[in-house]
């Protein structure tokens, strides 16, 4: 076998660069971070919290429970991992789709009642199975379109996700994608992973950090590997957690690819099993971010948001019901909001302690439903990929 490169946790971190330059092929906006009317794309997001016009919303169609994997089961609350094991590969149950289903169409029509024009992936089929030359695998499904891309200005930048269930993901999204590349959107992919066994760690244990276990990860550094939940936009600054999904070569591969216009933070997560930050770290308005205190320490936070308004998250509200208990995320899904804008946020109405915060904030909270669509995968946040939203690429640091 080939020696695996090396990279150290230094060389992942901070792109210090400066921000007042632009990355190639980023040479098309204007002073202010915008675009000229001569190569307006409709696709345009640079943080999380700009005015939101346009947005692709998951969908429960061909839904099937992943393939059993140790990337998969070791991200699973410990009380839903039976389930996905006994039930690896079949189409979920129905009766859970119509409850998600329920939750899902009435978020949609909370966005069209903001406003906000609302797409749709295709329909596939994620049951069958396919093979690749090492490997085989079924899918997953489409419910949480924010793991596989990231929108950066008017790029589209696929992710080399991991979990081989999710290689063929992105076949629902193509038909969309070509509309907006069509249409003045760029649209780009990170290196595809080969996903080998060189990729695992078939030996990790979930670490009891507690006890002072050193951090472990499923995934090692053989190749490029990151889902795009595991990184936030605040302008020219990336904020991103290294995780199960998630390896240093991924995050040295976007700093890369963005240039020296931009700078990627690393935040250290304390949860055992991590996987996507937007259950930890959750920018909510210029020089506010929410954070979930006990996979954050806030003393360690990058020295750029000494400024910012720091909001600790209550602890999450307890809930009940089968499909709760079937969750395929972490009680702190509860911080997994949506921001329309910098004062609307959609946020779980089962957490009656966040909302009431949220309010004390200075933020106008809009309740919904949403806790069926934890078991395919995520919360609002997860739900969503912002296409356009209304504003320019700043500096906020």
């Amino acid at each position: 076998m080939d020696r695996e490169p090396q990279i150290t946790a230094d060389s992942a971190l901070v792109n210090d660069a400066s921000s007042t330059g632009f990355s190639q092929g980023y040479e098309g906006r204007d002073e202010r971070g915008g675009q000229s009317p001569a190569t307006r794309s409709p696709v345009m997001a640079w943080n999380e919290w700009d005015p939101l016009e346009e947005v692709i919303v998951g969908s429960l169609d061909g839904a099937t429970i992943p393939t059993h994997h140790l990337t998969v089961i070791f991200n699973l609350p410990r009380a839903a991992q039976p389930f996905y094991r006994f039930a690896s590969g079949w189409k979920y149950p129905k009766f859970m789709k119509k409850l998600a289903q329920a939750e899902l169409d009435n978020f949609i029509s909370i966005l069209a009642g903001e406003g906000v024009t609302v797409r749709r992936p295709d329909t596939v089929d994620f049951s069958k199975k396919f093979k690749a030359p090492r490997w085989t695998s079924r899918g997953f499904c489409v419910a949480c379109p924010r793991d596989p891309y990231l929108v950066i200005g008017d790029e589209i930048i696929e992710s080399p996700m991991c979990w081989r269930s999710r290689y063929f993901e992105g076949d629902a999204y193509r038909s969309l994608f070509k509309e907006y590349f069509r249409n003045g959107a760029r649209w780009t992919s990170a290196p595809r992973p080969q996903l080998t066994d060189d990729l695992y760690n078939y030996d990790y244990r979930v670490p009891n950090l507690k006890a002072g276990e050193p951090m472990q990860f499923t995934v090692n550094e053989f190749e490029p590997v990151f889902d795009a939940a595991d990184f936030v936009r605040c302008g020219r600054d990336l904020f991103v957690t290294r995780s199960n999904v998630t390896n240093l070569m991924g995050i040295e591969w976007l700093r890369r690819h963005l240039g020296p216009g931009f700078r990627i933070h690393e935040i250290e997560s304390r949860c055992p099993q991590p996987m996507h930050i937007d259950s930890s770290f959750m920018p909510l308005a210029p020089g506010k971010v929410l954070v979930n205190p006990d996979y954050i320490d806030v003393e360690k936070l990058p020295a750029v948001l000494k400024k910012w308004d720091v909001l600790i998250a209550p602890r999450p509200d307890p809930v009940e019901g089968f499909m709760s208990k079937i969750s395929m995320c972490s009680p702190w899904t509860s911080i997994n909001v949506l921001a329309i804008d910098e004062k609307k946020i959609v946020v779980d109405q089962s957490q009656p302690t966040l909302i009431k915060a949220l309010k004390d904030w200075g933020f106008d909270p809009i309740p919904a439903p949403f806790l069926s669509y934890g078991p395919f995968g995520g919360s609002f946040h997860c739900a969503t990929l912002d296409v356009r939203r209304r504003g320019v690429l700043k500096s906020y640091f």
